[in-house]
């Protein structure tokens, strides 16, 4: 009966990982971030405690001395026998284990970990940067040659709008609200099964064309995804438009997507041979 009470006494599994459980502060002798409330089992043996925390701060268990501390920061012993249990040095809720790093190569050492002012920037010329296509500069010049009066928060709207399949107002003026032919032709010169690439860049197939119940008045394109970008299964407000996994539909106004030869992503790499993924 001795042998069985001690054996339960030792176990740590889940019928008493609440009583061996204890919540410490975790401290750097590098780094100025505290990690708070860490649990550690009390059965587990200092060496193991050092792994844990490794993943932590990064220090390898052979280079860390470990201090216990109270609540008020008193030191009350070192942990300096690895094959002991945590247990024996009476930690409570609420008390620091502070990491002495002995390595002076350490990664963390001066502020390295910590202190980005010492990490070399990357830093693009003016000369460069207007050399390159596809930038917010470029895209924005674009805008502003053709309307002197451009801002992102216009664009934003503008593109709310079209999603919404309200037709694009004059300046100063509300947009119109859409009507059950709103993007009707945009609609007719999308087929179904059809390749496509939506705005944003995402890219699957038209599964679907033609109004939805529930969603604002107009066409709509239902498109399976290649990857889990959208936000359904093929279904709308409860009615099913086309079948695919969760995550991988979605519907959206035909202006915003585009047929053609849009193949996945991950078929756009041609490896030759000797390469290797």
């Amino acid at each position: 009966m001795l042998a069985l009470r001690d054996y339960v006494l030792a176990d740590t599994g889940a019928q008493n990982q609440a009583d061996s459980t204890v919540r410490l502060l975790i401290s750097h002798s590098n780094l100025q971030a505290k990690f708070l409330d860490i649990r550690l089992d009390l059965h587990m043996s200092v060496e193991s405690v050092k792994r844990k925390l490794c993943f932590h701060c990064g220090t390898p268990p052979s280079s860390q001395v470990l201090q216990l501390k109270d609540e008020r920061g008193r030191l009350l012993g070192v942990l300096d026998d690895d094959s002991r249990k945590l247990g024996f040095y009476s930690p409570r809720d609420g008390y620091t284990v502070h990491i002495i790093d002995t390595d002076p190569t350490s990664l963390s050492a001066n502020g390295w970990l910590e202190d980005v002012s010492k990490v070399e920037k990357f830093v693009m010329s003016d000369e460069a940067y207007a050399a390159r296509d596809n930038t917010y500069r470029k895209f924005k010049e674009a805008q502003l040659a053709r309307d002197p009066g451009w801002t992102l928060q216009k664009e934003m709207a503008r593109r709310k709008a079209m999603a919404n399949g309200a037709a694009l107002p004059e300046a100063g003026t509300p947009a119109a609200p859409p009507d059950e032919n709103t993007q009707a032709a945009e609609a007719a010169a999308i087929n179904q099964g059809a390749r496509c690439e939506v705005e944003g860049g995402r890219r699957g197939v038209v599964r679907y064309v033609g109004r939805v119940e529930g969603l604002p008045l107009g066409y709509w394109v239902g498109v399976q995804y290649d990857e889990p970008v959208g936000k359904n299964d093929g279904s709308a407000k409860g009615k099913r438009y086309f079948e695919c996994a969760p995550g991988y539909g979605g519907f959206v106004r035909p202006a915003m997507v585009q047929t053609g030869d849009f193949p996945p992503f991950d078929e756009d790499f041609n490896f030759e041979s000797g390469d290797e993924l």
